[in-house]
């Protein structure tokens, strides 16, 4: 883990310096960040506590920017930014280091649809999903 941690930390450190990363939502200061994959492998001990959560954009809400696909390892969790507080623009791509709390998400049929339709690249949205409640995103310039 903290081999991990240490390598997201200098991705982070890497792109801040390389232009600087475009924020978004609540600032929050640097600290330990824990790979999405990592995040959901250990989901108890994770759970509802607010963290630094880090992986690439693997897709956003082409309706509003209302939420993000954040992957890593093969292992996704979407980004919801608090109660659409926020948005990030729509052709946002790269590494991504969001702050938030992770959790489980049981989705209604129609959630299912209404995400899966905002989806650019045509996917589906699974009816129970690993979401981050975000309140700050730092996106990779």
């Amino acid at each position: 883990m903290r081999i991990l941690a240490f390598a997201a930390l200098t991705a982070v450190a890497a792109f801040a310096h390389a232009g600087g990363p475009a924020s978004y939502g609540a600032p929050f200061s640097e600290g330990p960040v824990m790979p999405v994959s990592e995040a959901i492998a250990s989901f108890d001990e994770v759970a509802g506590q607010p963290r630094r959560f880090s992986g690439r954009i693997a897709e956003v809400c082409q309706a509003k920017g209302c939420w993000l696909m954040l992957e890593d390892d093969g292992q996704v969790a979407r980004v919801m930014f608090g109660k659409h507080d926020f948005f990030i623009p729509k052709d946002s791509t790269g590494r991504a280091v969001v702050h938030g709390v992770l959790e489980r998400k049981a989705l209604t049929p129609e959630q299912v649809e209404h995400l899966s339709g905002d989806s650019g690249k045509g996917i589906a949205a699974e009816p129970v999903e690993y979401r981050i409640v975000a309140d700050g995103v730092l996106v990779a310039g």
